[in-house]
């Protein structure tokens, strides 16, 4: 089930003048109400009476006291009564259920009568003038948009600007900027793709279609949903009218015609809550509304009895179609705006190409035009989708990602020639496609001259591409340094060209094990020697040399456990020349410290 809401900027093009106005207006705010100098005097000595008098009530007033006393002694007298005879908490004057406090905020989405949204229509100023904007149309100037001020006065749009200048004297008219108007209503489309829902489209001139299908539970629902987005456009100055419907010509009809500032519509109520509408809600052609107006129709509930056939023929055959795409009888996509511009070509076969050989020659060319496109936005490739359309409908899809952001042609070539034995052809391949879906930067790097032979180190990006095309990505890495004392999590995997840094002043063995693994037959003398022979993997080895030991505590900020860990690591050679590292668990003094047991975690070359 799908929910598309609609949003409506009725004078987007007024107020985003007036928003400018305003922002370049110095800011002076209004003085505050003076406070009088003189203030009448307070009796703080009321004497016998015990009502208080002039400025208010006092905390040590007789009247607060003997209240409070009296209070008291009731309550006593209430707790000394049996418990059948007590009265109930109602007969007391009191409630059982808690109040909330006096002074407790409310919720912004609560606030303002019944709960609707606090968005309100952008309120003129005392000094503004009637204003409305004009738009050159053949020989003579029609009004586009009229400010709330002019419209009250009977301008309205597609008035001619003579006769709307004729009506009022003191009229501030400009140029119409639909180009500016366009600017802010797709930077509200992506500014929605970012916060509010991933499909959103514009709606030109003045709205915006959002796709809201499993998007609203994150801000409570479709009703508090549009609350909050009247609110934000009312921060920016902007008014708007939403609906919600379960199809785009629903919404945009009921945003437009309803009336209401937010339409939430039930599933499958589209046909009834359209039928009162105008014909215009459809977004007909003016050809179409004049032919209906001819006709007598005005309403869209008097095309529901009509036969598709005759409708057709009198009002044309995209008046049914919009028709059934308001009623959800015909699917209405929505383009959505993509915040990135994935660049991306491809190429139409006239004849289907089956053969590795016209593969390749067709992968060359895309590649050759795509680096011709990144050349001129200054991009870099580092991945690459290449998407072939077989004659049967099926599309057969190879990628490919680049250690660092390149657009040489002959390297992408190579690595593309790689995977060409992946794609099937089947009957024959008619079209293909080249799209980049992670670019970054590449600004052009300058060569410095140099008569030293050697003296620049050769890149090896290329290199790590065609290694990782034939082993695969995840074969190639580096290891670097992690800021820990435990051997197992002071190292970790990096990209094969980043520069690791920080590795410990001691020596570590080249070869880590995955986990310690445990020995057998250990002969040592605690607690400060090395083993003198161990069982390894069924193998026995006699120590010849041992260096250490090094002691390494637990991190007790991660576990509870390793509070008391602690670990003596050796460097011991054997009689085969082999090198090992060891580790016995413990001081071999304290038991909390640990078992006395000995692991191998690694191995010397």
């Amino acid at each position: 089930m799908s929910r598309v809401a609609s949003l409506y900027l009725p004078q987007l093009p007024i107020e985003r003048l007036r928003r400018l106005e305003q922002s370049a207006k110095p800011h002076n705010p209004e003085p505050r109400p003076v406070r009088p100098s003189v203030v009448p005097p307070i009796d703080d000595d009321p004497g016998a009476c015990s009502v208080p008098r002039g400025g208010g009530w006092r905390p040590g007033a007789r009247w607060a006291r003997d209240g409070a006393l009296a209070r008291a002694r009731v309550a006593d007298d209430i707790a000394a009564l049996p418990a059948h005879q007590r009265p109930t908490m109602r007969e007391m004057g009191r409630r059982s259920e808690p109040a909330d406090h006096p002074f407790k905020a409310m919720r912004p989405d609560e606030g303002g009568p019944g709960g609707q949204a606090v968005a309100a229509p952008f309120q003129p100023a005392a000094w503004a003038r009637p204003a409305i904007l004009v738009e050159r149309v053949g020989q003579r100037d029609v009004v586009t948009a009229a400010c709330p001020l002019a419209a009250e006065l009977g301008i309205h749009s597609g008035m001619a600007a003579a006769h709307a200048r004729a009506l009022v004297a003191d009229l501030d008219v400009r140029d119409a900027n639909p180009a500016a108007d366009r600017a802010v209503i797709e930077r509200l489309a992506l500014h929605a793709v970012g916060h509010w829902t991933p499909t959103a489209s514009v709606a030109p001139p003045d709205g915006l279609w959002l796709d809201l299908t499993g998007a609203t539970h994150l801000f409570g629902g479709e009703e508090r949903f549009c609350r909050h987005l009247r609110r934000f456009l009312a921060r920016l100055g902007y008014t708007a009218s939403i609906a919600i419907a379960g199809t785009p010509g629903a919404a945009h009809a009921l945003a437009r015609y309803s009336g209401a500032p937010i339409t939430v519509l039930p599933p499958g109520a589209e046909a009834q809550a359209l039928a009162g509408l105008p014909l215009a809600a459809l977004r007909l052609t003016p050809d179409a509304l004049t032919a209906a107006a001819r006709f007598g129709l005005d309403r869209i509930a008097d095309l529901y009895p009509m036969p598709r056939g005759p409708l057709a023929r009198r009002l044309g055959l995209a008046t049914v179609t919009r028709l059934d795409q308001a009623r959800g009888l015909v699917a209405e996509p929505i383009i959505p705006v993509m915040p990135f511009d994935e660049p991306q070509v491809s190429r139409r076969l006239l004849e289907p190409i089956g053969t590795a050989e016209a593969i390749t020659q067709v992968i060359g060319d895309l590649v050759d035009d795509l680096t011709g496109l990144l050349q001129a936005r200054g991009l870099g490739l580092r991945s690459a989708v290449l998407t072939c359309l077989r004659v049967d409908g099926d599309e057969q899809r190879i990628g490919l990602g680049t250690a660092r952001a390149t657009r040489e042609a002959p390297h992408l070539k190579r690595m593309f020639a790689l995977r060409v034995e992946r794609i099937e052809p089947g009957l024959g391949i008619e079209a293909m496609t080249l799209a980049t879906p992670r670019v970054e930067d590449l600004a052009p790097t300058s060569l410095e001259a140099t008569f030293a032979d050697g003296a620049r180190v050769r890149d090896i990006a290329p290199l790590v591409d065609q290694l990782a095309g034939r082993v695969g990505e995840q074969a190639l890495f580096r290891i670097a340094a992690r800021e820990s004392d435990v051997p197992e999590r002071a190292v970790l995997r990096v990209p094969p060209l980043s520069a690791p840094t920080g590795w410990p002043a001691w020596k570590r063995p080249i070869r880590l094990l995955p986990r310690p693994e445990p020995l057998s037959s250990v002969v040592a003398l605690l607690p400060d020697h090395p083993p003198r022979r161990f069982v390894w993997r069924g193998r026995a080895y006699r120590v010849m040399a041992g260096d250490g030991p090094e002691r390494i505590h637990g991190e007790w900020w991660r576990a509870g456990r390793e509070m008391w860990a602690v670990r003596d690591y050796f460097r011991v050679e054997a009689e085969g020349g082999e090198r090992f590292w060891l580790f016995r668990r413990g001081d071999g003094v304290e038991g909390a410290t640990g078992d006395l047991s000995w692991y191998i975690h690694g191995l010397f070359g």
